[in-house]
């Protein structure tokens, strides 16, 4: 029998298939409980992982960018700092504490003091098991207004070492060749700018069998 986590994706692609493709809705914030990409707008690519572990630092899941839009291995879904305190369908804040949980493997998005393997900025991984992780798996939502609103541009500080989600264009080789490295920087800089792309965003008054997308 299959566990919830590997029925997950398959749940997601269904929903995404059903979309009524011909019906656009207005922007609006992004949710907790959504499940979507992100793509680092300075790069042009989208916040990715894999069952890929490092071959140095912590030989955590790897976390990279990938160029391709419709690579199933790039969602994420939006969860609050500790279960209940992000209520499935409530709009994300700016300055709020969020984790990111990549859905195909259940690990969250994960930072700590190892050097990244190519551009020895900050490694930036994949963690847990099912959602389930460590203190080291926050992030702070930065951006202007009171809501993360989906057409903007946004920051994630991590809470316990303080650098930025970031890309500065370093590409892997084999066994993932093209791929870029996804690093923790000090600086708040054009590196580190992210904007919600495709997905299913969760709205709070929607029932559960009713969807939208971006």
């Amino acid at each position: 029998m299959r566990s919830r986590r590997h029925l997950f994706p398959l749940v997601l692609l269904a929903l995404l298939r059903g979309l009524c493709h011909g019906r656009e809705s207005s922007p609006g914030a992004v949710t907790c409980g959504s499940v979507l990409k992100l793509l680092n707008t300075r790069h042009s690519v989208r916040l990715h992982s894999h069952e890929v572990k490092y071959g140095s630092g912590s030989g955590q899941q790897s976390v990279t960018g990938v160029e391709a839009s419709d690579d199933a291995n790039s969602y994420w879904r939006i969860r609050g700092k500790s279960d209940g305190s992000c209520q499935r369908g409530t709009p994300v804040k700016c300055g709020q504490a969020i984790r990111l949980t990549h859905v195909n493997t259940g690990k969250n998005l994960h930072t700590h003091h190892f050097p990244s393997p190519l551009s020895n900025n900050q490694e930036v991984s994949a963690f847990g098991d099912d959602g389930e992780g460590d203190d080291l798996d926050i992030w702070i939502v930065q951006c202007s207004g009171t809501y993360w609103e989906r057409d903007d541009t946004v920051r994630f500080k991590h809470v316990g070492t303080e650098v930025f989600l970031s890309i500065t264009g370093e590409q892997y080789g084999h066994p993932i060749r093209g791929q870029r490295e996804v690093h923790g920087m000090p600086a708040a800089n054009h590196h580190n700018y992210w904007k919600a792309m495709e997905g299913v965003f969760i709205k709070p008054s929607m029932d559960p069998a009713k969807h939208d997308e971006l």
